[in-house]
C-alpha cells in the first residue's frame, strides 16, 4: 500500500531558473517531492523536464534558485547512493558490448564501494536482490546486448535499485519500449511504489497512464503550470496550458 508522508520533502526545488546562453529553459520554479511520492513530470518537448533532473543531480548548475536533498543544500549533498537515475534512451548502446546482466546491475553498487574497490559478497546479495526485484534474476550470466529493449530497461532499473537508493529519477523510460513492455514496466514502477515505498519521478509523455499511476503531477512548460493530484490536473485547464489548447486528451480510464 503507498504511503506518501507530506511532512517530510526528500527533494526542495525554490525559484529555480536555468539558460542556455540566452535561452531560458526554466523560469522560478518552485516544487517539492515527498517521502513515498510517484511524481509524474509532464509537458511538452523543449518545457524543461530533462533539464529539472539534471539540476537536481548536481549535473547542471541552475541560474538561480536552490535545491535541497534530503534536507542538505545541493552544493554540500554527499550521499548521492540515496538518488537513483535512469538516464533517457539508456537502452541505445552498442548490443555487442560484452557485460552480463549481472556485471550491469553490479555496476550500481560502486556508487558506495568506489570505482575501484572490488565488490564484496554483501554486494553480490544486493545486486541478486535487485535482479529479483524487478523479475530478470534467472537473466544474470545472458549479455545485455542478448535481451529486448523491455527487459534491458527492467536491468537498468535493477543497477538503480542496486545502490538501495531512496528515490529513483526517471527520464522518458519507454522510449523505444513495445506497448507489451510498456506496460510490464509501469506495472514493476507501481509495484516498487507500493509494496518498496520507493519514490519517484518520472518523467513521461504519456499523459493517460501517469494521470493514472502517479500520487501527484507536475506539469513543466518553462515554469511550473501544476503540481498537485492527477485529477484536479484533469479537471481544470492545465493542460491547455502547458501543450496549447489543439490538445484533445482521451481519458481511457484502465
Amino acid at each position: 500500500m503507498r504511503h506518501v508522508d507530506h511532512t517530510k520533502n526528500i527533494i526542495e526545488l525554490e525559484h529555480l531558473s536555468f539558460a542556455f546562453a540566452d535561452e531560458e529553459v526554466l523560469h522560478d520554479v518552485s516544487l517539492n517531492i515527498h517521502q513515498g511520492d510517484y511524481l509524474g513530470l509532464i509537458g511538452p518537448n523543449g518545457g524543461g523536464k530533462t533539464t529539472l533532473l539534471k539540476l537536481t543531480l548536481g549535473l547542471l548548475k541552475p541560474s538561480a534558485g536552490t535545491i535541497r536533498l534530503f534536507g542538505q543544500d545541493r552544493s554540500a549533498f554527499r550521499d548521492w547512493k540515496k538518488i537513483g537515475y535512469v538516464p533517457q534512451k539508456v537502452t541505445n548502446f552498442d548490443r555487442s558490448f560484452p557485460a552480463t546482466v549481472r556485471e550491469v546491475v553490479g555496476m550500481g553498487r560502486y556508487a558506495q564501494r568506489g570505482v575501484f574497490r572490488v565488490l564484496t559478497k554483501e554486494d553480490y546479495r544486493l545486486v541478486e536482490t535487485a535482479l529479483d526485484q524487478v523479475a530478470m534474476g534467472r537473466y544474470g550470466d545472458r549479455l545485455i546486448g542478448d535481451l529486448s529493449s523491455g527487459q534491458q530497461q527492467r536491468v537498468f532499473i535493477a543497477r538503480a535499485l542496486a545502490s538501495a537508493p531512496e528515490v529513483i529519477l526517471l527520464d522518458e523510460p519507454t522510449v523505444g519500449v513495445d506497448s507489451k513492455a510498456q506496460e510490464e514496466f509501469y506495472g514493476l514502477l507501481h509495484r516498487l511504489n507500493s509494496d518498496l515505498d520507493l519514490t519517484l519521478v518520472l518523467v513521461s509523455h504519456d499523459i493517460d497512464v501517469v494521470a493514472q499511476e502517479a500520487t501527484e503531477i507536475a506539469s513543466l512548460n518553462r515554469t511550473l503550470i501544476y503540481h498537485g493530484p492527477p485529477k484536479e490536473l484533469l479537471a481544470g485547464n492545465y493542460l491547455a496550458k502547458a501543450y496549447g489548447k489543439g490538445l484533445k486528451f482521451i481519458w481511457h480510464g484502465h
